[in-house]
């Protein structure tokens, strides 16, 4: 994959992609989202009707690159953050650092519903949906947000200073707790707080990425195809952020084991959630995200059905990994 930026102005970036086969793409995102706006490509039919399923892929390759060329070259925000490589990164290293208290708070819920399947000594945190094909059916999903502590970072001054004035009490953060349980400060008292010090960091040019913390995490909640072929995808009854997650995730109910076990398979799961980014923009992923094992499903699917892509989900392919 080969990018270059042929114009720009306040509002929309034009680029010119080559994909994996040489063919060119003319693109036009807009700035300020990311969305785009503008796709042609001479040597794809222009309806997705008519094109084959790895046509249509290569279409989608070229687009996801484009954004995170952007990204990259620019600096703009313009990578969605269900594909963006280096955000879900940042959470598996966030949560890497938990303690072993705070991970459980934050993702217990998440381990005992999957323990449920192999114990049954262990309570469900929420249903089985009965209109699942069947219990191993489901895939339990969980949108898990990034924060940081600004006390340890260069503003911490600023930060207080800040906090004084909109009345947020940043000793809370330590507790892991959600924005909307900050003692008694106000949701939208945070978000002047954390636009305040954004505008400090900003012109004081201090990068904060290193400080990243796990700010929350939403309530479970399920997705799942029933018995006519149906995908139902439900709704969580806690969302902590009036934003995009950081990270989706979406697991089978496989075995947890115990909770260090269960960390090292959420570590392996996002460094797979990583490799998919890179791979559905064209990308060989760099060496550290060369893993094996389910990510995305999304990427999972289309694995299994486009043979363009091997199958990146079979944990046993060492061949694969061996040619890449």
């Amino acid at each position: 994959m080969e990018a270059s930026i042929t114009a720009e102005d306040e509002n929309h970036i034009g680029l010119d992609v080559l994909d994996n086969s040489t063919y060119k793409h003319d693109l036009t995102l807009e700035r300020e989202s990311g969305e785009i706006v503008y796709h042609q490509c001479d040597a794809y039919a222009d309806k997705a009707d008519n094109r084959t399923p790895e046509e249509n892929e290569s279409n989608e390759q070229a687009r996801r690159f484009a954004q995170y060329y952007v990204y990259c070259e620019q600096g703009y925000d313009t990578v969605p953050p269900e594909i963006h490589p280096e955000r879900i990164n940042a959470v598996r290293l966030a949560v890497q650092e938990l303690s072993d208290a705070a991970f459980d708070d934050l993702f217990g819920d998440l381990e005992q519903q999957l323990r449920s399947y192999h114990d049954d000594g262990i309570s469900r945190p929420i249903p089985i949906p009965s209109a699942a094909t069947g219990p191993n059916s489901v895939l339990y999903r969980q949108h898990v947000y990034l924060g940081v502590d600004p006390l340890e970072t260069d503003l911490a001054e600023e930060a207080k200073t800040l906090a004084t004035v909109h009345g947020v009490d940043l000793e809370a953060i330590g507790d892991n707790t959600g924005i909307d349980e900050f003692n008694t400060s106000s949701v939208d008292d945070w978000h002047r707080f954390s636009a305040d010090l954004a505008t400090v960091a900003r012109t004081q040019d201090v990068t904060v990425s290193d400080e990243l913390t796990i700010a929350d995490v939403s309530s479970l909640y399920t997705a799942f195809v029933d018995d006519r072929g149906v995908e139902h995808i439900g709704e969580p009854d806690r969302d902590p952020f009036d934003r995009e997650p950081d990270t989706l995730i979406e697991l089978a109910p496989i075995d947890p084991g115990p909770l260090e076990e269960f960390r090292t398979y959420l570590d392996h799961y996002l460094k797979c959630q990583v490799r998919d980014c890179f791979i559905r923009m064209g990308l060989h992923p760099p060496t550290a995200f060369c893993v094996l094992g389910p990510g995305r499903i999304e990427a999972a699917e289309q694995y299994k059905t486009l043979e363009m892509y091997p199958d990146f989900t079979d944990p046993d392919n060492e061949e694969l990994l061996a040619s890449n």
